[in-house]
């Protein structure tokens, strides 16, 4: 798998996690807001700016 692979797919798995959460509305998940953090976490570290991606 190539670095750009990895991003795109770490990229849409972080949209997916956005989705989830706004469909969740204001329910408080502990687990969802953790699995963000570290998708973040992971595209910072490819160098991906994910204020562009956030919803």
């Amino acid at each position: 798998m190539t670095d750009k692979e990895l991003i795109t797919i770490t990229i849409d798995r972080y949209a997916e996690l956005q989705q989830i959460k706004k469909a969740n509305g204001n329910h408080e998940n502990e687990i969802l807001d953790y699995s963000i953090k570290l998708a973040v976490a992971k595209l910072s570290s490819m160098g991906v700016n994910v204020e562009d991606i956030t919803l």
